[in-house]
């Protein structure tokens, strides 16, 4: 009952105003055009039916070891009945160390130690596209301390010149609001960066968006609809948000599925995101399941 107020409550405030329900913490309902696939046609697609990770479609080493409040490791990538599945645990002990003799004189090196473990996939140098339309459909992870989020990069984005025309990390969904299970935020986030990660980093928050469909049960598609003057985010199909802040990307990008744990420097520790803190132990939502049905990007025809 207290979940169908909420909803009700944030629909009647996005009457007055659409700034309302995301100003005080509620998600809104996806409410604007409906998407046009007709106007596409694909162009690239995974959907998992095979029993491992596509290599010629999907990498596993863009970011290795240390990320933020865990790990990734392409141990935690399973494919299995059509979906591709992140998973998410914590591991007493350290998963094999595969990347060292290729990266250690590259990168600053971070050794795995215990601690939380995920992974991701990106199909850069693999994949890439210049505007279209770009859907997943999944079922996201029932846990705090950590989200998942389908999203798109290129390395524009580390250009710091005042625009997001070279490069913007395009945030289709995050999800970080499990925590708000039970009131009601059944529920992602938007968002889009540019002008690197430091001090030069702008963003731009878009809001939470409801879920009719309980995100953690059931699938839902999640996609972005970007041209050279807007990005438009949909829901299940439905508009929720579109925008051209910053300056619209007019380089390729390539994709990625991630999850993370909230943190810094391997160790678990904060609420980041608004993701509530971690379980310290296992319980029924452990280990975590990002359960990805397919990956389809379209091109105008």
């Amino acid at each position: 009952m207290l979940k169908i107020f909420v909803k009700v409550l944030a629909a009647l405030l996005a009457l007055i105003s659409t700034s309302i329900p995301q100003g005080i913490g509620v998600g809104v309902t996806p409410s604007g055009q409906k998407l046009d696939l007709d106007k596409f046609e694909l162009t690239w697609s995974d959907e998992f039916n095979g029993d491992k990770i596509d290599s010629t479609k999907w990498a596993t080493e863009w970011w290795v070891t240390m990320r933020k409040g865990g790990y990734w490791h392409e141990d935690m990538l399973s494919v299995k009945d059509g979906n591709l599945i992140i998973s998410a645990e914590y591991k007493d002990k350290p998963l094999e160390n595969r990347y060292y003799d290729k990266w250690h004189e590259q990168i600053n090196f971070d050794e795995y130690k215990p601690g939380w473990y995920t992974s991701m996939l990106t199909t850069r140098d693999k994949f890439e596209q210049k505007y279209g339309y770009f859907e997943v459909r999944c079922i996201l992870p029932a846990a705090t301390g950590m989200w998942s989020a389908f999203w798109m990069m290129n390395e524009g984005v580390y250009n710091v010149n005042g625009s997001g025309q070279d490069g913007t990390e395009v945030d289709i969904f995050e999800s970080m609001y499990y925590k708000d299970h039970w009131w009601g935020r059944d529920a992602v986030s938007t968002g889009i960066h540019y002008d690197g990660y430091d001090e030069g980093h702008k963003n731009v928050g878009l809001g939470s968006y409801l879920i009719e469909n309980n995100p953690y049960e059931e699938y839902n598609t999640y996609g972005v609809e970007w041209n050279e003057n807007e990005y438009i985010f949909y829901i299940n199909g439905v508009e929720s948000c579109r925008t051209s802040a910053g300056g619209v990307s007019q380089n390729p990008e390539y994709l990625l599925l991630s999850c993370e744990f909230a943190g810094d420097n391997g160790v678990q520790s904060s609420d980041r995101h608004g993701t509530g803190k971690i379980s310290l132990t296992p319980d029924k939502n452990w280990p975590a399941k990002f359960v990805v049905d397919y990956v389809r990007c379209y091109q105008y025809k």
